[in-house]
C-alpha cells in the first residue's frame, strides 16, 4: 500500500552480489506476552538505525507475519558488514536482553538464514508490481526480450 504500482515486466538487476539475511521470531505460546513482546519489540529500532545509515551494508527489506511467526527477508551488500552489524550497540542490547529473559523458555523462538547469493545465481521477475525484494535492493529494470524467461534470466553472463 502506498507503493506505486510499476506495469509491465521488470527484474533485479543481475550485475552484483547480494546477501539474503532471513531473520524473524515465531509465538509459541499467545498467553506469554511478557516473553515474547519484548522480542518484537526490538526488532523496529534496529530496522530504523539500518535505514538511516549506509555504513551498515543494509539494503532494503520486506516483512511478513503470519499469526505466529514474524520474517524479515533482508537484503545486505556483504556478509562482513552483516557480521559487524551483529556488533553494534543495539543489535548486542537487544541479543542479550532475549538472552537474559526468554532463551531458556519456550514461549517464543527466533531464528535466521543467511545466504551469500552471486550475481548469476539470482533471477527475478516482477509483473504489475511495486518495486520489490531484489529489484528494491540492487534495483530493477525492464524484463528484455532476451531475458524472457527464468532460464535466461538465470544464464545471465556479467561480461555482457
Amino acid at each position: 500500500m502506498g507503493k506505486d504500482i510499476r506495469v509491465g515486466r521488470f527484474m533485479a538487476n543481475p550485475n552484483e552480489e547480494v546477501v539474503v539475511f532471513i531473520i524473524g521470531m515465531r509465538i509459541n505460546k499467545w498467553w506469554a506476552i511478557h516473553k515474547w513482546l519484548p522480542v518484537a519489540k526490538a526488532m523496529p529500532g534496529m530496522i530504523r538505525e539500518l535505514y538511516s545509515n549506509k555504513k551498515y551494508g543494509f539494503l532494503s527489506l520486506e516483512s511478513t507475519m503470519n499469526l505466529r511467526t514474524i520474517v524479515s527477508i533482508q537484503y545486505w551488500s556483504s556478509v562482513e558488514q552483516l557480521q559487524a552489524y551483529a556488533k553494534e550497540p543495539l543489535h548486542t542490547k537487544a541479543w542479550k536482553n532475549f538472552n537474559k529473559k526468554c532463551r531458556n523458555n519456550s514461549a517464543v523462538g527466533v531464528f535466521h538464514e543467511t545466504y551469500i547469493v552471486s550475481p548469476s545465481k539470482y533471477e527475478s521477475v516482477y509483473v504489475n508490481m511495486p518495486i520489490f525484494g531484489l529489484g528494491t535492493a540492487v534495483g530493477s529494470q525492464s524484463v528484455a526480450k532476451h531475458y524472457n524467461s527464468a532460464a535466461q534470466r538465470l544464464e545471465h553472463d556479467e561480461t555482457t
